[in-house]
């Protein structure tokens, strides 16, 4: 069976949504989607590397070059035949400010802080995990050798647990806590490998946090949790990059699911 097509984070849909060329009638259209064009402003306009955009648009690097190159074809085609370029559908959802970090002017803190209880599932709960270490927040994501795991429903814990890391690092750790159920991550410093990894198993991030990992937790559920957008690991080198289905007028609601 064929795995459904995830959607595709958009930071903001186009403001305009239709090209004709100038001396011609332009009859024939070209529909380029959303989501091709959020790839093509990302790489050609923002200059983004293609795993940049996998990041920020939370899919694979595979699929944002598939995107790319589609988006690429039909400019080409419109370009040379002299057709009509149309914005539309496609498979997305709109910035919720979860890639705060990365979407930039486009997105706020304030809007994260307020959206961030409103993350929780339809029935109420989420799986939030926390690096961990006697009590506090651990300061590595790929060197901490424990998670601590909390069940919450309706905005309060219901329960938590400890759980090692068995050797995990870096990389692993997103489909370690992917096997767990977890939704939400928080942590102190974090890679961009590890980011890409978290994202692209629909793990929720929330990084330069510290203190106790009780307190972190309900913080977050009551939506004041203080954290770093741009929070990176020191101990490594060097570091590059890391919504809800929208009810944007040709976002994901209504679809079966959001995997590439």
């Amino acid at each position: 069976m064929a795995r459904p097509i995830r959607c595709r984070r958009v930071c903001f849909e186009p403001e305009y949504d239709s090209f004709a060329p100038c001396g011609s009638k332009g009859e024939e259209q070209v529909l380029l989607t959303v989501d091709e064009f959020e790839a093509v402003r990302l790489i050609d306009y923002e200059k983004k590397t293609h795993g940049q955009c996998a990041v920020q648009m939370g899919v694979s690097r595979t699929t944002v070059t598939e995107m790319y190159e589609r988006a690429r074809t039909k400019i080409a085609q419109l370009i040379v035949g002299g057709k009509t370029l149309c914005i539309s559908g496609g498979n997305y959802e709109l910035c919720d400010g979860s890639a705060w970090s990365y979407c930039g002017k486009k997105c706020s803190r304030a809007k994260l802080a307020a959206g961030a209880a409103g993350e929780r599932k339809e029935d109420g709960r989420m799986k939030i995990a926390v690096t961990y270490e006697n009590g506090t927040v651990f300061p590595h994501f790929g060197h901490t050798e424990q998670f601590k795991v909390y069940e919450a429903e309706n905005g309060s814990i219901a329960g938590a647990q400890v759980v090692e890391t068995n050797g995990s690092g870096h990389g692993a750790l997103a489909g370690f806590l992917s096997a767990l159920g977890v939704d939400t991550l928080i942590c102190g410093g974090i890679g961009a490998g590890a980011q890409a990894a978290l994202a692209e198993a629909g793990i929720r991030l929330y990084g330069g946090v510290s203190g106790s990992a009780d307190e972190a937790v309900e913080a977050l559920l009551a939506g004041r949790l203080a954290f770093d957008p741009d929070a990176r690991c020191s101990g490594h080198g060097h570091h590059g990059e890391g919504h809800s289905c929208g009810e944007g007028k040709h976002g994901c609601a209504g679809n079966a699911g959001c995997a590439d």
